[in-house]
C-alpha cells in the first residue's frame, strides 16, 4: 500500500510517498481501507516535532479518517467487512490502509460521503466540548469566534447557532467573513492578518460584540489576537483556549480580575480519554444536528494522497476555508 511518510522533522515538503506492507489487525482491531483523511492543525505540528504527541519515525500524519472495514481482528463482533466508519487516529491516517482499535470507530451513515465524514469529528467534537463543557454557552448569550473560517471556527459558529447564541465571527479577509456568514454567523468582523496590535484589535472586537461584551470567546488562533479578544469579554465571561497558529499568547492577568472572567483550556483528546461516555454523547448530538441540517462539514478542497503535503502546507499558511481533505 501507499503511505505519505515523515522520516525526519520538517515541513510538508519533507513528506515522502512510499510503498509499505499492509498492516494486519490484532485482537480488538479493524483493518480500514482509508477513503478520505482530513487535515487538521496538529498535522502541521507533528511532522515538525512541535506537537505533544511524537510518534516514532517513520510515521504518516493524518489524525482523522473515513473509510471501509476490510478485515476484523479476533474478538470483534460489532463490525464486518464493508462497514463504513469514521475515526480519530491521532496520526497515521495519510495511508491507503490503517489499523485502528474497534472501539474508536463510529458508523458513517450511507447518505454521507467519506469526504464529509472525515471532516466531522475533530473540529466539531472539539467545538461542542469547548462550548458546552468549558464555555457553558447558553441561548441568547454572545459568542465571539476567532479564526471563524477555519475548521474549528466554522464548527463553533454552527454549534453556537444550534445552541441559540448570538455569534460574532472574527476573520482575516472578506472572503472568510462571507464563509462565516454562510455558516450562520450573525455578524463578521475582519481583522488585519499580520502586524496586529492588541489595543487596535480590541476596539474592533468591542464594537462587534457590543457594550456588554462577549459571554464566551473561542480562540483557536492565539498570538496578539488573544489579548485583544480578552479585552472584549463580558463580566464573568469564559475565554476558551483552543490553539496557537499565530503563536502562544501571553495574557495580562489583571484583565481576568477586572472582568471576573475565566480562561479555560480546551484539550479534546485528553477529554476523550478521561470521559469517553460524555464524548460519545456529544458525538451523538453532532449526528442529530447533522441530520437536521444545523451543522455540515465545509470542505474547500480535496487532494490526492501524493499531494497530501500541499494540503498540510495550505493549512499551515492559513489559506484554507473550512476543511481540506486528502482522498485515497
Amino acid at each position: 500500500m501507499k503511505a505519505l511518510l515523515s522520516r525526519e522533522p520538517g515541513g510538508p515538503e519533507t513528506l515522502q510517498i512510499e510503498e509499505v506492507a499492509d498492516p494486519v489487525p490484532a485482537t480488538g482491531e479493524l483493518l480500514v481501507r482509508v477513503r478520505a483523511c482530513s487535515i487538521n492543525y496538529p498535522d502541521v505540528l507533528i511532522i515538525e516535532d512541535k506537537y505533544q504527541l511524537k510518534p516514532p519515525r517513520p510515521f504518516a500524519p493524518g489524525s482523522e479518517i473515513a473509510g471501509e472495514v476490510e478485515a476484523v481482528g479476533e474478538g470483534v463482533s460489532r463490525w464486518k467487512p464493508g462497514d463504513r466508519l469514521i475515526a480519530a487516529t491521532g496520526y497515521g491516517g495519510l495511508v491507503e490502509k490503517v489499523v485502528i482499535p474497534a472501539d474508536r470507530a463510529i458508523p458513517l451513515p450511507d447518505e454521507r460521503s467519506f469526504e464529509e465524514g472525515s471532516a466531522l469529528l475533530l473540529t466539531y467534537a472539539t467545538a461542542i466540548h469547548a462550548l458546552i463543557d468549558r464555555g457553558r454557552l447558553q441561548a441568547a448569550q454572545t459568542l465571539l469566534v476567532l479564526g471563524a473560517s477555519g475548521g474549528v471556527g466554522i464548527a463553533a459558529v454552527e454549534i453556537g447557532k444550534a445552541l441559540g447564541a448570538k455569534v460574532i465571527a472574527a476573520v482575516s479577509s472578506e472572503e472568510k467573513a462571507q464563509a462565516a456568514r454562510d455558516a450562520g454567523a450573525d455578524e463578521a468582523v475582519v481583522y488585519p492578518a499580520d502586524d496586529a496590535h492588541p489595543r487596535a484589535l480590541s476596539e474592533l472586537f468591542k464594537t462587534a460584540v457590543g457594550p456588554s461584551g462577549a459571554d464566551v470567546i473561542l480562540d483557536p488562533v492565539g498570538g496578539e489576537y488573544s489579548e485583544a479578544a480578552l479585552r472584549s469579554i463580558a463580566w464573568e465571561g469564559r475565554f476558551l483556549v483552543v490553539g496557537f497558529p499565530a503563536g502562544i499568547a501571553k495574557l495580562p492577568l489583571n484583565l481576568t480580575l477586572l472582568k471576573s472572567c475565566d480562561v479555560c483550556g480546551v484539550f479534546w483528546g485528553a477529554f476523550v480519554a478521561r470521559d469517553p461516555k460524555r464524548n460519545a454523547a456529544h458525538v451523538d448530538q453532532l449526528f442529530r444536528w447533522w441530520a437536521e441540517g444545523k451543522i455540515a462539514p465545509k470542505i474547500s478542497a480535496t487532494y490526492p494522497l501524493e499531494r497530501g503535503g500541499e494540503a498540510i502546507a495550505a493549512l499551515r499558511d492559513r489559506k484554507a476555508i473550512g476543511k481540506l481533505v486528502v482522498t485515497m
